[in-house]
């Protein structure tokens, strides 16, 4: 079932969002070569803290951490530990935030240092598929139109579309209705609605789009171990508008 959000609680998922944002600038500031992650998960749950929200992630289904940090291969879930960043690395960092009972999510990838010509292009195209996916969520359009413009886009640079995760929507719980697939056809899948409010996040790979989970059950990575990169936003569908709620 879809929970479409009245315009006072797209107000109050704004401010969880502004925080997400706040914690991904603050954070960006660390990103260097030789910090941990699990450094970078002290930093963002102290910042989160002082903002008066909780970290969404830590405890969720078991997580152990605040954030999750998910270096080069590595498509999602990766948990923070003492693994130090090297330059040329590229990092996905995955910020949840819950505010006053409703959830910000964002994710974001940061090049550690100078990183290849070809990582620097496939971070640019993943950043467009975004954009591409927000500008097609909006009233009178389907869920599968955002997966079709985002996989026929990356498809198009040989890139691989990550299958096994997809986007949702967000509430008062982190998960809810419906999945946003970063792929599929046209026209396919639910009515977009104003009220409806979704995570938008999708992972492409210079590679193939096959996903292996490791051995401690979350971190997810490719099987051919090629590089993927994400970015997501938390967005509102208005009458009129489609707004980002997770940025400045």
């Amino acid at each position: 079932m879809i929970i479409f959000k009245s315009d006072r609680e797209i107000q109050i998922m704004r401010e969880a969002g502004r925080i997400v944002a706040q914690c991904h600038a603050a954070l960006k500031e660390h990103i260097q070569p030789g910090i941990t992650t699990k450094e970078l998960d002290r930093i963002a749950e102290t910042f989160i803290q002082q903002t008066g929200a909780t970290p969404s992630f830590k405890g969720h289904h078991g997580f152990p951490a605040c954030i999750c940090t998910s270096i080069n291969d590595i498509i999602c879930h990766g948990i923070p530990d003492q693994t130090e960043l090297k330059a040329g690395d590229v990092i996905t960092i995955d910020i949840g935030v819950k505010l006053n009972g409703y959830h910000g999510d964002s994710g974001w990838s940061y090049a550690v240092g100078q990183v290849r010509p070809e990582i620097e292009q496939l971070m640019k195209i993943t950043k467009e598929c975004l954009d591409l996916g927000i500008q097609q969520a909006r009233p009178g359009k389907r869920i599968g139109d955002i997966g079709a413009a985002i996989q026929t886009y990356a498809e198009g640079y040989q890139y691989g579309v990550v299958r096994e995760f997809c986007g949702h929507g967000i509430g008062r719980d982190l998960w809810e209705e419906p999945e946003i697939p970063h792929y599929g056809r046209a026209g396919r899948g639910p009515l977009i609605k104003p009220g409806m409010v979704i995570a938008i996040e999708p992972m492409i790979t210079n590679g193939g789009w096959q996903a292996q989970i490791d051995k401690d059950g979350w971190t997810a990575r490719t099987v051919d171990h090629s590089i993927c990169i994400q970015y997501e936003h938390t967005i509102a569908v208005l009458e009129d508008e489609t707004i980002i709620l997770t940025q400045l």
